[in-house]
């Protein structure tokens, strides 16, 4: 007779991640004794590492943190991406608690890409190691996807969740001068709805200008338009193109009559730069 109960299966599955019929075997390995059985798990787990490389982790959460710069002039953001297999191991406590620890090292550490972030330490301990550990008791890929640095007199962050018993799926910086900081929350918020690319036109690389040129031009004559006014015809298309892509030229989602940059302007402040992080895109 098993002497261990239900709710130490559950409470098990929780606190590890793992699946049912693993936690059920550790249990009776360890003859009810839960500490001993997230031992075998993890010991288990580590002995699968190898197995689990090749496996995919789209699932996940974005954590982000705003600090002030080292020599007090301004503030830097700090956006971390972190993936998993499942969305069940994404939202265990054992997961989220491991990107907090990721995202600190990130902000510590001024690690600007993710091979960096997997070199700095959490303690005495790599990044990177961590994450094997993490990755053995929960019993799943996990992978420190990719990190990003914003700087600017004042940086907003917002973070949405697609769903509520879900981590952040989206997680946007917005940078710019003290006077945007009235509004820049609600851009970050509209930048997470909207996913622009590009901060202004001019950063726009000029051969995706020069092909989106081609193909408004080619497609206004297979659709027959006058010769004359194709010059007009391209350029609007060009202008929808940037609206469409440049964060200054999108209507302003809480007031679409207004674009980015007027809102912005009209609030006396700059925006110098942003990130958007979607887990998995």
């Amino acid at each position: 007779m098993a002497n261990y109960t239900a709710a130490d299966i559950k409470a098990l599955r929780e606190r590890s991640g793992a699946g049912m019929l693993d936690v059920k075997k550790a249990l009776d390995e360890a003859g009810g004794d839960v500490d001993k059985a997230m031992e075998i798990i993890r010991v288990k787990g580590l002995k699968g590492v190898a197995k689990r490389e090749g496996r995919s982790a789209s699932e996940g959460l974005v954590t982000a943190a705003v600090v002030d710069a080292p020599d007090a002039d301004g503030q830097i953001g700090v956006l971390v991406e972190i993936n998993a297999e499942t969305d069940f191991v994404a939202k265990n406590a054992v997961f989220t608690e491991l990107a907090e620890k990721v995202l600190g090292a990130a902000v510590a550490s001024g690690a600007a890409d993710a091979d960096a972030l997997a070199a700095a330490f959490i303690g005495e301990r790599s990044v990177q190691d961590v994450v094997d550990e993490t990755a053995a008791t929960l019993g799943e890929k996990i992978v420190v996807r990719r990190v990003a640095r914003v700087t600017g007199e004042n940086v907003a962050v917002y973070l949405h969740r697609t769903a509520k018993d879900l981590p952040p799926q989206v997680g946007v910086l917005v940078a710019g001068d003290a006077a945007a900081s009235q509004v820049a929350t609600d851009v970050a918020m509209h930048v997470a709805a909207y996913s622009p690319t590009y901060l202004t036109r001019e950063e726009v690389p000029a051969d995706l200008v020069a092909d989106e040129r081609r193909i408004a031009e080619e497609t206004s004559r297979n659709e027959g338009k006058p010769e004359a006014a194709i010059t007009k015809i391209v350029e609007g298309r060009l202008n929808g193109f940037f609206k469409d892509q440049v964060l200054l030229e999108q209507a302003y989602a809480r007031d679409p009559k207004k674009s980015v940059g007027t809102v912005v302007t009209e609030a006396g402040g700059t925006l110098t730069g942003f990130v958007r992080y979607r887990v998995g895109a």
